[in-house]
């Protein structure tokens, strides 16, 4: 890979937009095409999304889960689709959630490294297990140019139940979001103070070459934003568009203008298909949207 996450992202959103389009092949999504939830009809879905939007849009985000549970011929699909996405010249975010401690996260953050079969651009993780329990995907990260984005203040019921636990005086959703931001401070490692806010406000978290390889998850669907993402310096992953009820709108009011934000949308351009040009069209749609 060449360059940093961040610096390919920014560049990508550049050339084609800020549209992120999950690629989630559900059974009724399938059924919707007229495919059988089988390998076969994930590679045939797979395929179709692939060589409509990968050449169209800034990242694809296939949802790991939905590949895993066709076994190794699934995996085998997904394979194949990341290697053509990329080399058309999509960014590729693998929705895995991973998260786990010493080993076990060095092995999941293997899918960083340009050697691995599905290697891909960047991975979605979970803090639950402590935020430096990330440091190998951290580490991994920077040494092949791959980025992370961690789960932080999602929009899910239920979600505020952890995520506005207080840590001291602050929300766990922050602390993560802190570390976050201290990954994207040069020099800071875990285990270091946090770096002051006021000295990191010009790391705002735009769109540039400055732009971290390491970012958030926060729910489009929000009611208002109760996190404080200035300083962060890296990019927001923000889920919930379209069929789950987010809008462009909700990006403006929540993050406003000037920040990197990617937002994301899976059934509102993939139930377009399985026509190349709706599919196409769909994500246009968005893609104008998003940057009027």
């Amino acid at each position: 890979m060449s360059g940093t996450f961040g610096e390919r992202l920014a560049d990508a959103v550049a050339a084609r937009g800020p549209l992120c389009v999950g690629i989630d092949p559900h059974v009724p999504l399938l059924e919707r095409w007229g495919l059988p939830d089988s390998p076969d009809g994930l590679a045939r879905f797979t395929d179709a999304v692939v060589d409509a939007l990968a050449g169209h849009v800034a990242v694809l985000k296939p949802q790991l889960a939905f590949y895993e549970r066709h076994g190794s011929r699934g995996l085998a699909v997904l394979e194949d689709a990341v290697v053509r996405a990329r080399a058309a010249g999509a960014l590729v975010l693998l929705d895995a959630k991973r998260g786990d401690i010493g080993s076990t996260m060095d092995a999941y953050a293997d899918y960083l490294r340009p050697e691995h079969p599905l290697a891909v651009d960047a991975l979605t993780v979970s803090p639950f297990l402590g935020p430096g329990s990330l440091q190998p995907a951290v580490d991994t990260a920077r040494l092949h140019g791959g980025g992370l984005f961690v789960l932080a203040r999602t929009s899910n019921p239920g979600a505020g139940t952890l995520q506005h636990a207080l840590v001291g005086e602050r929300t766990a959703a922050q602390v993560v979001i802190d570390t976050v931001r201290g990954w994207n401070t040069p020099g800071w490692v875990v285990g270091d103070p946090l770096p002051d806010i006021a000295a990191v406000r010009d790391m705002a978290g735009r769109w540039g070459p400055s732009t971290g390889s390491f970012g958030v998850v926060v729910g489009a669907t929000l009611p208002d934003l109760d996190v404080d993402l200035d300083g962060l310096g890296g990019p927001v992953l923000a889920p919930g568009l379209g069929a789950q009820g987010g809008s462009a709108a909700d990006l403006r009011r929540l993050f406003g203008t000037g920040r990197a934000v990617v937002p994301t949308v899976s059934r509102d351009v993939l139930q377009a298909g399985p026509d190349a040009g709706a599919l196409r069209a769909a994500a246009d749609r968005w893609t104008a949207e998003l940057t009027a």
